[in-house]
């Protein structure tokens, strides 16, 4: 909550509310920046760090309830305990460094909370590691993309109750309302597991949107529209939905794709599903192809074909396409 120009509190309870609506955002990338102007359009004061300078700099600038600092150890230094601090920065080496610089400038009782696409497993690790130490930890899977800031953001977040009281405030701005597309899923690591299964999901439906949409195009005799059954399919039929929503907007604007590299990436989540599923003996043959499709136009699938080839004219004499 924030009050006007000389106005101060006129109670503890006052005080207390205006602390809690105080958050550190750590990485102001794509989601992080989007993240934080949500934020401060909700009533919180946001206290923000990222290494670029521009980055911050043109933020603070958009809202007055937004600050930038040049440094982690300024920003935590500015913020009152106890402290919320939501990172978003890629997981692996960038966020283990942060988790250090955090804990060696913060307070016990403070709460961080990480908001990367990380291994369930890690948020675990980093759960009992910053408890030992005094520390409250939360893992929030975040989905919503470049479009969360207007819509909200769907928030899956595991940890402790009373690490998720601090969240709360926060967790309700984000989403895209207060009441729902929020979930306290459970202890540590229970957020970032339900993303990465999301995330599996995601895999398996864009998989199967792309291959639809193949079959169309393949069938030239029938001189399809692309974009017009993709349109047709987003009203009464049992595959709307806001993927099909998105491939109409983009059939819409060019069917034939010429400029674009049949290159898809894998964040690691789909992968890690896949691992889950063989972990647990759940089948998830739709995740795990999707996930083995990408590979293969990443080119690691190119040896593969070469040798198919060789075997095929082993065995038959059949002609091998050369370079």
């Amino acid at each position: 909550m924030l009050f006007p120009l000389g106005h101060k509190p006129s109670n503890e309870n006052q005080q207390t509310r205006m602390l809690k609506m105080q958050i550190a955002m750590i990485g102001l990338g794509k989601m992080g920046s989007n993240m934080t102007r949500r934020l401060a359009a909700g009533g919180a004061t946001v206290f923000g760090f990222d290494v670029s300078a521009e980055t911050r700099t043109q933020l603070a600038a958009e809202h007055a309830n937004i600050r930038s600092f040049d440094s982690v150890a300024s920003l935590i230094a500015e913020m009152p305990s106890p402290r919320v601090v939501w990172m978003m920065l890629p997981a692996g080496e960038i966020s283990e460094t942060m988790f250090g610089e955090l804990t060696a400038l913060m307070a016990p009782g403070d709460l961080i909370i990480d908001g990367a696409n990380a291994m369930y497993k890690d948020s675990q690790r980093h759960a009992k590691e910053l408890n030992a130490l005094g520390f409250k930890f939360m893992d929030a899977g975040v989905s919503g993309g470049v479009w969360g800031l207007a819509n909200g953001y769907t928030i899956m977040i595991g940890g402790e109750k009373d690490a998720f009281a601090m969240a709360e405030p926060f967790v309700k701005i984000l989403a895209p309302a207060s009441d729902r597309g929020w979930i306290h899923a459970g202890p540590a690591g229970s957020g970032h597991y339900v993303k990465m299964v999301h995330n599996g999901i995601e895999y398996g439906m864009m998989q199967a949107f792309a291959e639809g949409f193949a079959l169309l195009e393949a069938k030239k005799e029938l001189n399809l529209d692309l974009a017009e059954v993709a349109e047709t399919w987003r009203h009464g039929s049992v595959i709307r939905s806001w993927l099909l929503d998105l491939t109409a907007d983009t059939l819409k604007n060019d069917t034939k794709l010429d400029d674009i590299q049949p290159f898809v990436p894998d964040s690691g989540e789909g992968r890690w599903t896949v691992l889950e599923a063989v972990e647990l003996g759940v089948p998830a043959p739709v995740i795990a192809a999707s996930l083995f499709q990408r590979y293969t136009t990443q080119g690691k699938g190119d040896y593969v074909a070469k040798l198919l080839s060789m075997m095929r004219n082993a065995f038959g004499g059949h002609h091998v396409a050369k370079k």
